[in-house]
């Protein structure tokens, strides 16, 4: 065996990745981890070399060593993933996102590991049909290629339970809502407003955020649920101690907040007055992008993983500092 870790942790040079390694080596220092990732470049080689003490493996000898035998841990927290809401490659998305997960998941339900995997807000599409975990998934139309892949997933792994095929002791899905905080800058374009917002202040004075093509939303009041990394990672780390718990549930803050006032909390963070500018939204956007999100949130508190979200005031406000530090 060339490695027995505790728990693998997919995408651990991503943003959401990055951070839940840096939380679990504090959480229990007795835990032998694993990083998977694709090939190393910039950044993320930059990320995964603040983690001397923890082995990297690549993603597909990850699977390699699982299929042979060499690998044996106990939970997979899945984050990898190709997260563009642009990409238009449907092949490169379907063996990435869904194919890759369902051997992951695969593999678990044969070896009794435990699964915990992002799924994503975007399954819902323009929201029509609303921001309820509760309802059935099959009706979801997601509005691009990456939520579609997410969606697929999230309905494969219910056939599989449905149908009596053999499933993990533990599988969970999270919905991630509209994610911000340190460990982001590599996502360059899909990087959050807030990050996007603080580079626009240093660099210009303003904020630059997206005019509205829609008549009941005005310029910048598009809503979003914002939901901060460290939130999304204690609930993480709840389910943990959870094993008990399974399915798929929402993960934001229960709470749409504008574009505008994410812009309004940033210079606030700054200390400076508002100076925001409204420009055209992109065309490769225009039609896939989602005006307005808001989790619905009670089942997770039903399942027992209760927690309150972090303002997004005040996560901003951290947020800043955070990388106003970096900065020094």
């Amino acid at each position: 065996m060339e490695w027995d870790p505790t728990i693998v942790v997919t995408g651990g040079a991503g943003f959401i990745g990055s951070c839940l390694l840096k939380s679990l080596l504090t959480f229990n220092s007795a835990t032998r981890l694993l990083a998977v990732d694709h090939p190393l470049t910039g950044s993320k080689r930059r990320i995964i070399s603040q983690y001397p003490d923890i082995p990297f493996m690549q993603h597909d000898r990850f699977l390699v060593s699982l299929q042979e035998h060499r690998l044996r841990p106990r939970i997979i927290l899945h984050m990898g993933a190709c997260s563009s809401t642009t990409e238009s490659n449907e092949a490169y998305l379907e063996e990435n996102n869904l194919r890759y997960s369902q051997r992951l998941f695969s593999w678990c339900a044969r070896n009794e590991a435990r699964l915990i995997y992002a799924s994503s807000a975007a399954t819902y599409g323009d929201g029509e049909l609303g921001f309820n975990d509760e309802s059935p998934i099959d009706a979801l139309k997601p509005l691009n290629l990456y939520g579609k892949s997410k969606h697929h997933f999230d309905i494969w792994v219910e056939t599989q339970k449905a149908t009596g095929q053999p499933v993990p002791p533990q599988c969970v899905g999270l919905k991630f809502f509209n994610v911000f905080g340190p460990g982001e800058s590599q996502k360059q374009r899909m990087a959050s407003m807030v990050y996007h917002g603080w580079n626009q202040i240093r660099e210009t004075g303003r904020i630059q955020l997206f005019q509205s093509h829609r008549s009941d939303f005005s310029h910048g009041g598009q809503l979003r649920d914002f939901v901060y990394v460290k939130d999304i990672v204690w609930v993480m780390l709840q389910i943990l101690q959870r094993p008990e718990v399974n399915g798929l549930f929402n993960l934001g803050t229960g709470i749409a907040r504008s574009f505008n006032d994410l812009a309004l909390a940033t210079f606030a963070a700054f200390g400076i007055s508002p100076r925001i500018e409204y420009i055209p939204m992109p065309l490769d956007l225009q039609g896939r992008y989602q005006y307005y999100t808001q989790a619905h949130m009670m089942k997770l508190r039903n399942a027992g993983i209760c927690y309150k979200p972090t303002s997004l005031e005040e996560a901003i406000s951290d947020y800043v500092r955070i990388l106003q530090r970096a900065q020094v």
